[in-house]
């Protein structure tokens, strides 16, 4: 029969692996074996249960593909699969790294060095048919769990809110030994906990969609409001508004009056309207009208997504002095990989990328080694317009002047082409 016919565990369930170990392996609502381990493979994502290694009869093994199993049923503590699994009589290959063989109760030790706690447990879910390692659980709770005292550890722990810090995402830990053997060693963490806020907010999203949402939420609340801000443009949409909905509409505007306009309009799209449009009341009134007038698209003005946070500085003044400087100029801005050179009346003379500011002679002026022919959009022109010159030219922000030759902001590749789905036929 067509594999594709056959019936795949459901996306989305999450369990551990201690409510697994040692269950039922049905076939045609018959027991052939128990679960003995996992064989995980790590994708450079996260790892991937590749393998079931089940007990059968007699003292016998078996290592079973996981595409064989049509569900997983923690509450009656059974796995099922679809076919004969005789043929598959045999023990892991010497380099198979084995979740409860190698994983659980070894010391996870952070980048100095520190023990931090013994892995408990580890959670699993499965996705679009495939089952992953997502955590590693550090907790008491963890233990009581695994050794079957759940009752007890939700009564202690007030249903587990207290610790759940204590669940570390697979993100973080660095990658096994190729040779694992019998590993007897410790799971590294790839960065201490605490230094989540040095972490760049593309790295930090990509951490906080693998969480699940309560998890997510705590870690967030951790992070300062610019931080914050950042990486909840990064998050994916789902991730998005799960984070709406558990965190203070408060909050959430705070992050986004953080944004950039284009960029707040970007997040607000994912929203319903309802959720947007109460964000939207909390704003600045000025800051509000212009996203709203993007996200509704009732204009299509360019200077609607233009930040005046650019780096600007006078043609006379030297490259070794702008380079001295750029660090405090480039503090709080939103563009900071071009200067735009401009005279004491805004009048834009030229624009130096900051890979041509670097290699420049230091006592050169700047209107020695900028581009004078800028390519610019009018003051009056549309998103399409400036989708079309992002297209043609490839430069990662463009700036905006008036017929004066008056610069009068700037945006960026991000604002404008993330923004096309909406103003596009």
């Amino acid at each position: 029969m067509n594999q594709a016919m056959h019936p795949v565990p459901e996306s989305g369930q999450s369990f551990f692996l201690s409510e697994l170990v040692g269950a039922k392996i049905l076939r045609n609502e018959k027991k052939i074996g128990r679960l003995k381990d996992f064989i995980i493979k790590e994708m450079g994502g996260l790892p991937q249960v590749t393998h079931l290694y089940i007990a059968l009869p007699f003292g016998i093994n078996a290592v079973v593909p996981w595409d064989t199993v049509v569900a997983v049923r923690t509450r009656e503590k059974h796995i099922m699969v679809r076919e004969d699994i005789s043929a598959y009589k045999g023990e892991p290959w010497s380099n198979a790294v084995m979740l409860k063989d190698h994983i659980l109760d070894k010391k996870a030790i952070d980048l100095k060095g520190r023990d931090l706690e013994i892995v408990y447990d580890v959670r699993l879910a499965v996705r679009d048919g495939m089952l992953y390692v997502t955590d590693v659980d550090l907790s008491r709770y963890g233990l009581l769990r695994r050794i079957h005292l759940t009752k007890l550890a939700d009564f202690i722990y007030n249903l587990a809110k207290n610790i759940q810090d204590q669940t570390v995402s697979w993100k973080y830990i660095q990658p096994l030994p190729e040779r694992i053997g019998r590993f007897q060693g410790d799971i590294k963490l790839n960065i201490l906990k605490e230094k989540l806020k040095d972490m760049h907010p593309a790295d930090l999203a990509d951490i906080l969609e693998e969480m699940d949402p309560t998890q997510r939420v705590q870690i967030f609340e951790k992070l300062d409001p610019e931080q914050a801000s950042d990486t909840l443009e990064e998050i994916d949409p789902e991730a998005q508004r799960d984070l709406v909905e558990s965190l203070k509409i408060e909050k959430i505007a705070q992050l986004v009056d953080e944004m950039t306009t284009g960029q707040a309009a970007d997040f607000l799209s994912v929203l319903s309207v309802a959720e947007a449009d109460s964000i939207l009341k909390r704003l600045n009134p000025d800051n509000a009208r212009k996203i709203r007038t993007i996200v509704e698209h009732h204009e299509e003005n360019i200077l609607d997504f233009a930040t005046q946070d650019f780096i600007a500085f006078s043609p006379d003044v030297t490259v070794e002095q702008v380079q001295e400087q750029y660090r405090y100029a480039a503090r709080g801005k939103d563009v900071v990989m071009y200067l735009y050179i401009i005279d004491q009346d805004r009048h834009l003379l030229g624009v130096l990328d900051i890979k041509e500011l670097l290699i420049a002679q230091e006592r050169a002026y700047l209107k020695d080694v900028m581009v004078r022919s800028v390519i610019a959009l009018p003051h009056n022109s549309t998103l399409r317009k400036a989708s079309e010159f992002f297209t043609r030219y490839n430069f990662r922000a463009l700036p905006v002047t008036d017929p004066d030759n008056k610069i009068l902001g700037v945006v960026t590749y991000r604002d404008i082409m993330g923004l096309r789905h909406r103003y596009i036929e």
